[in-house]
């Protein structure tokens, strides 16, 4: 196997991501599950190309549920599939991620203002929980733990909106940008002031202020939109190999 960055190695191979092994039970659904957070953790990287047999022994699968994870996460944007070439993990182009953050900016500030109007307080006390557990993630610096509730907080403003159609539109266009979000918090500063924002954004929940409560969706989104286009272009991901 050759590594992308430097055509002329072909020493050793790199060593394929540790993925768990997948138990039988909900095994379609488990292995898109699987996929998706190793994309949005950045294990399989933009570029990346996606060799089945080897996949299929690490998670301990056949081809059949792998392929139709495939066409699950492809459908979300998250894989490209060619005849010739096989799968890879998709890469947004520039352009692509400023319109699509743009996008998410005014969905999440529409979700708030209808949330700051419809949500209960059961539900409020729910989103105030998981505040809470993400800033316990936060002390003991566990992005991914954090992460994880960051994203169910937004996810469960976006319930409470109770718009169906915006529900829809509002899941597809964030899996597209949920690996981007997550790399945006590697940077400490960048961390603490979304930490910030989120606990405006209780404040403004709690006190059912939903133009204020938008106005900090909208400027949290751009503000990722910025922090991820410093970090763009990166370099094209590591190829795990060629498929058989």
């Amino acid at each position: 196997m050759q590594n992308p960055q430097n055509p002329g190695d072909s020493g050793v191979p790199r060593p394929a991501p540790i993925l768990p092994r997948v138990e039988r039970q909900r095994l379609h659904e488990m292995v898109v599950e699987h996929l998706r957070k190793f994309i949005v953790e950045g294990v399989l990287s933009p570029g990346m190309k996606l060799n089945e047999r080897e996949l299929c022994e690490t998670l301990g699968i056949s081809r059949t549920p792998l392929r139709e994870a495939f066409k699950v996460l492809a459908a979300e944007g998250l894989i490209e599939i060619s005849p010739h070439r096989g799968a890879s993990v998709s890469r947004m182009t520039e352009a692509e991620m400023w319109e699509t953050f743009e996008l998410m900016s005014g969905l999440e500030a529409f979700s708030g203002e209808l949330a700051c109007e419809r949500i209960t307080p059961a539900e409020l006390a729910e989103i105030k929980a998981l505040h809470y557990a993400m800033l316990a993630c936060r002390v003991q610096n566990d992005l991914p733990g954090y992460y994880s509730r960051n994203q169910e907080i937004h996810d469960r403003i976006n319930e409470a909106a109770r718009n169906s159609a915006l529900r829809q539109t509002y899941q597809s266009v964030n899996r597209r940008l949920k690996a981007l979000r997550f790399r945006s918090n590697h940077q400490t500063d960048k961390w603490d002031r979304a930490v910030h924002d989120h606990e405006d954004m209780i404040k403004a929940l709690e006190a059912r202020d939903g133009k204020l409560l938008g106005a900090i969706l909208r400027r949290h989104l751009l503000e990722k939109r910025d922090a991820v286009m410093q970090i763009h272009p990166d370099p094209v991901g590591d190829v795990v190999t060629h498929n058989d």
